[in-house]
């Protein structure tokens, strides 16, 4: 079974469109893991447009599942992460300008820098992801610094879904989580799921954990959060 781990990024950015207390993405975590959710995913990103230090700070001594803390590598978020202690972070790529992250971490060009930073974390018992493109140079260059895991950027997949271009996404995906695999990487996947592209996901070899946050929050809207999480964990085989 192919586990969820639920980005709750959007409950924190409808609170900040009022500059308010609601709703609280504490408050959705304990909903989302008590319907089922494995692990909940936050983004604290340098600006805090929306997951602030008190949101990661109090979920870190309340979460019963597993926090995952999506960052960059900066020196600031290993500070925190290092103070946190969240079971695993992820670390991304990030640009002020961006609605959302927009491509994986291009670890090759820092390889030496990454290397040297996940020791940090690593050595203090927290599981390092790199959030990465489904490519094979990418792949080998998180096997080479002693990444735990790769988390595989799914968003050009769901952009060519249902598209003459969909065969050519999944393929690369695929073929980049079976080099993972050999390389015992663990695999993650994440960004642009929903609950129509993901099914194809499930059959990837060796898929550990699917980050979703937006179409899961969406659903909320409509049928509350409880449920719309336990849509998801039963299209994931719960």
């Amino acid at each position: 079974m192919v586990k969820l781990g639920l980005n709750i990024d959007h409950v924190a950015t409808i609170r900040q469109a009022r500059g308010g207390v609601e709703p609280d993405p504490v408050t959705a975590a304990a909903i989302a893991e008590f319907a089922g959710a494995d692990a909940i995913t936050v983004h604290l990103r340098e600006d805090r447009r929306h997951i602030n230090d008190r949101d990661v700070r109090i979920l870190s001594q309340t979460l019963k599942t597993r926090m995952n803390l999506e960052m960059a590598a900066t020196e600031e978020m290993q500070v925190i992460a290092l103070e946190l202690k969240p079971y695993s972070v992820t670390l991304v790529p990030e640009k002020r300008q961006e609605l959302t992250t927009e491509g994986g971490l291009d670890v090759v060009s820092q390889q030496k820098y990454l290397e040297e930073y996940i020791k940090g974390l690593q050595e203090n018992g927290i599981i390092v992801s790199m959030f990465i493109d489904a490519d094979f140079n990418q792949v080998k260059a998180c096997a080479d610094i002693g990444a735990n895991l790769i988390e595989l950027h799914t968003g050009p997949y769901a952009e060519a879904f249902n598209t003459y271009d969909e065969e050519a996404a999944f393929k690369n995906l695929a073929t980049a989580a079976k080099y993972a695999s050999e390389l015992d990487l663990g695999i993650n996947a994440g960004h642009g799921l929903n609950y129509q592209n993901v099914k194809r996901i499930l059959t990837i070899k060796n898929m550990e954990e699917l980050n979703i946050g937006h179409s899961i929050i969406s659903r909320a809207v409509m049928t509350g959060l409880d449920q719309a999480v336990r849509d998801m964990k039963c299209i994931l085989g719960a």
